[in-house]
């Protein structure tokens, strides 16, 4: 019966054009990407700088390799915490300008083990509606009190903040959000925590590395302080081109999660050359500030082509730029015949976005020269017209 199920259930995907699958990729992550034997200019990485092949950090990882092993062995309480682990902390903390971090091996861990450790019973959490799948699943299965406001709403906001009864509040926003690639206005939703005295966390997956002075984020390039956000989350296999994350916090906050965040205290810390290799991405950051001029050339380049084509682009200033198709099986057909003529971009679908919001996901990087995106303006321009009438 259970496997009955599950055949139903992936069945019921396909006939939705909702069925996920992967493609196996025989290349490195770069400009060009290699999947079944032909070539595309990859428009769908996350890889906004370029750093997963950077030589100062292949070469970070080769030496940590060489020193640590691959493995580290255990959980950071047992034998998992090496000197590499602990230099990538206090690098995180001097450019944050932050008094704790915690290494974790994914964003989506960082996020859940967070919400888990923090809040129990009568404990109060709100989140943007817009939120990462990790936060939202976080936020049904904890204890708290759970509630969204719509998204980027500061009045709602406020509503909700006026209304909670817990001691104990956590707001969670992103600072880029991952499928729309608008911003948090976070000065004001920042106020009104401080004014109804919560706690703010901001998953900063998609802008760090991207903005603010040395890649530093979204917190930094709206000017807020440690003080104005006491929680960050930010991850390393973005724009720092590698992989995990960390979760940034005072000292009191870091000590409390070393001893009572289950998720950090029982999981295999990462290999210590992998954070050899984070730690040395932060440093091309900050001495290349060349990258994060190139993605910005990049993104106005996009828009202002887009523009001219008549291409409807969303409300971003960020290396996402997605384009609303609506229906999932255009978006997937669209996505389909950009691959036709060479260039790979995501059709991303229900249930990741709302119902008729079925999009292109375009991801743009400092790696892409300028070529690759009038190409990729003229092919979404013509695949449009010549499917579903000019856009």
């Amino acid at each position: 019966m259970a496997f009955e199920f599950v055949k139903q259930q992936v069945e019921k995907r396909k006939q939705q054009q909702l069925f996920r699958q992967r493609r196996c990729q025989s290349s490195a992550q770069g400009r060009l990407i290699d999947i079944d034997n032909q070539q595309f200019v990859n428009f769908s990485s996350n890889d906004y700088l370029g750093l997963s092949h950077h030589p100062r950090v292949i070469d970070a990882w080769i030496k940590g390799a060489e020193r640590y092993g691959v493995g580290s062995g255990g959980s950071p309480l047992v034998t998992g915490f090496q000197k590499a682990h602990y230099q990538l902390e206090e690098t995180l903390c001097e450019w944050q300008g932050r008094e704790g971090a915690l290494l974790f091996n994914s964003g989506y861990s960082a996020n859940q083990s967070v919400i888990k450790a923090l809040l129990k019973k009568n404990d109060v959490l709100i989140q943007d509606k817009l939120n990462h799948a990790s936060l939202m699943e976080a936020g049904v299965l904890c204890d708290a009190n759970f509630s969204r406001f719509q998204h980027n709403s500061v009045s709602q906001l406020a509503n909700r903040l006026e209304s909670q009864q817990g001691e104990n509040c956590l707001v969670i926003t992103e600072g880029v959000f991952s499928m729309d690639g608008d911003q948090a206005p976070l000065k004001p939703i920042s106020d009104l925590c401080k004014q109804h005295n919560a706690w703010l966390m901001v998953d900063d997956a998609h802008g760090v590395g991207c903005l603010g002075d040395q890649g530093r984020g979204s917190a930094d390039q709206q000017n807020l302080t440690p003080s104005d956000v006491q929680i960050q989350m930010l991850t390393f296999g973005k724009a720092l081109g590698v992989s995990g994350a960390t979760i940034l916090c005072n000292q009191a906050l870091k000590d409390y999660l070393v001893n009572f965040d289950k998720s950090y205290v029982y999981s295999t810390a990462m290999p210590a050359a992998q954070a050899c290799a984070v730690t040395e991405a932060i440093r091309v950051l900050q001495t290349q500030p060349e990258l994060q001029q190139q993605l910005a050339d990049n993104i106005a380049l996009f828009r202002s082509l887009a523009i001219e084509n008549n291409i409807a682009v969303a409300d971003s200033n960020t290396a996402i730029q997605p384009i609303i198709i609506g229906e999932a099986d255009k978006a997937l057909a669209m996505a389909e015949s950009l691959q036709g003529k060479g260039f790979w971009v995501s059709a991303i679908r229900p249930p990741t976005v709302p119902v008729n919001t079925a999009r292109l996901r375009v991801t743009l990087s400092s790696h892409h020269q300028a070529q690759d995106i009038v190409d990729l303006i003229n092919a979404i321009h013509e695949v449009s017209k010549e499917n579903y009438g000019h856009r």
